[in-house]
């Protein structure tokens, strides 16, 4: 293997492992088997060029072919880059407990046939929100209900924490809806044919 297929191999391999993924998972949404994925993490197979393509699309990396003083600039960027997706990645899965705690929360409340509409409200909240990446500013909101929900649960009489609660997501949602981190990706169109017809992808 060239040094330059093995740091590609590698690049994948971190990409995959940064964004919480098994090869399993990639396999699924690249429609790269498994195993093959797996050979070319540790180099024991030509990494093909459909495959690479279709890793890239799945991990949401593009290819692109730069000039090659641009390289230690282009480097620099992918650098700073990894450190934000990682950081970005860690504030979601938080994020996601924060609400899952909630969740649960309301769950039990609704199963008790507690009289409250907001709940409601909240549980489409919790339904919604799973869809986005969070930023640290978001998981200080998501944590702050979480607390104002356990606060409410030892003070059931207190129905401006749901209020309160309810608004506050209504809010952060249409922060997150309106994000460029969040929009919606675009699948580019695949080719009807392939220059590449390989059974291992």
């Amino acid at each position: 293997m060239s040094y330059i297929t093995e740091e590609i191999a590698s690049n994948l391999k971190a990409a995959r492992e940064g964004r919480g993924l098994s090869q399993r998972a990639l396999s699924e949404k690249s429609g790269v088997p498994q195993g093959h994925i797996s050979k070319i993490e540790n180099g024991a197979v030509d990494l093909r060029l459909s495959s690479l393509v279709a890793l890239a699309r799945a991990l949401d990396l593009e290819l692109t072919l730069v000039p090659r003083k641009a390289v230690p600039a282009v480097k620099s960027i992918v650098r700073s880059g990894k450190r934000s997706i990682v950081k970005t990645d860690s504030n979601t899965r938080m994020a996601h407990k924060e609400l899952s705690s909630i969740k649960t929360m309301i769950d039990t409340l609704s199963k008790n046939d507690f009289p409250i509409g907001g709940l409601e409200k909240l549980q489409r909240q919790m339904r919604e929100l799973g869809n986005f990446q969070f930023a640290q500013p978001d998981l200080e909101v998501i944590k702050n209900v979480n607390e104002a929900m356990k606060a409410f649960q030892l003070n059931t009489d207190s129905l401006d924490i749901i209020r309160q609660s309810e608004t506050e997501l209504q809010k952060l949602r249409n922060t997150l809806a309106h994000s460029s981190v969040n929009l919606p990706k675009v699948t580019p169109l695949r080719p009807a044919y392939s220059l590449e017809e390989d059974d291992n992808g």
